[in-house]
């Protein structure tokens, strides 16, 4: 059986980093692979399925599975379905540019994250897992996949969830984590403000919490929020819930705010939210975004 050397690993994974080098927003994991692809071809072996797997390509499983310590070492970030560099993965993408170098220092730092989780834990840290077969699938890379797809099959599902809905989604959030929907706006114009919220059932308590919902797939830009902010009180806090997420001057701007609090949603935060107050919920709530738990063997990770 063909041998994925180090060399070859170093070049699958310079290959990713190359991608991902202009993308400081991330870039989904199967758009990642597609590009990949295009740098560094399959070799022969790779572009080949795995025996008794038709329809299972080596190559994506053997980019995955090389990526695991990258991970580890802190070069790279896998979240959402996303994978981004860290500073520290562009750095060792211009300082070890050989191919073998690169994996090899991959691996050490790999090696000493392994020997901290073994002190940590009491086991016996296994540094000889760049011996293990690298050709075969592997668990770690098969819960990967199953988590970009449950991100993938969410985010349509919101991208395709009427406007007023989505708004309703959010309300319901609310709801779960304990505040008071006073307004929801009803269907027409926009005029800047979607939801207002209080702490309290008499909204006696301040702030007041003013809410604009965005379903829209662009992220938005600093002079929408300016806009959004622009309807806030002094005493009034603001919740800008995006899909799309927002530009990072748009992310500028909030953290800058001195005299008005402003608290941004991407679709990765709502979810995430939306999960950890999944059990407050009422039913006709939860069917506005139904979820169900997968569980994974973890000492097969």
């Amino acid at each position: 059986m063909p041998e994925i050397t180090a060399e070859r690993t170093g070049e699958l994974m310079r290959g990713v980093f190359r991608v991902l080098l202009n993308e400081p927003e991330g870039v989904q994991a199967r758009e990642v692979l597609r590009r990949v692809e295009q740098v560094i071809p399959p070799t022969e072996f790779e572009a080949a399925d795995y025996p008794n797997r038709p329809g299972v390509r080596r190559y994506e499983k053997i980019v995955r599975f090389a990526s695991i310590r990258p991970v580890k070492a802190g070069w790279l970030v896998k979240d959402g379905g996303k994978w981004t560099l860290t500073p520290e993965g562009r750095s060792a993408y211009e300082r070890y540019s050989d191919p073998g170098a690169f994996t090899r220092e991959a691996r050490r730092l790999y090696r000493a994250w392994r020997l901290e989780q073994s002190d940590a834990s009491g086991d016996v840290a296994d540094t000889d897992e760049e011996a293990a077969d690298e050709v075969a699938p592997d668990p770690r890379t098969t819960l990967e996949e199953a988590e970009e797809n449950a991100w993938s099959a969410i985010a349509d599902y919101l991208a395709r969830m009427p406007p007023f809905e989505f708004q309703d989604l959010v309300a319901a959030l609310l709801r779960a984590m304990g505040y008071h929907i006073a307004w929801t706006a009803p269907p027409g114009p926009d005029r800047g403000i979607d939801i207002v919220a209080f702490q309290d059932p008499l909204g006696a308590t301040s702030p007041r919490i003013k809410v604009q919902v965005k379903r829209r797939a662009g992220r938005i830009p600093a002079d929408e929020l300016r806009s959004f902010m622009a309807v806030l009180g002094q005493d009034e806090v603001g919740i800008y819930v995006s899909i799309g997420g927002f530009t990072s001057d748009a992310e500028v701007e909030a953290r800058g705010q001195e005299r008005r609090s402003v608290t941004l949603i991407d679709m990765r935060r709502l979810v995430s939210l939306w999960i950890e107050h999944y059990d407050r919920l009422i039913e006709e709530d939860r069917s506005l975004l139904p979820l169900k738990p997968v569980h994974f063997l973890t000492a097969a990770l």
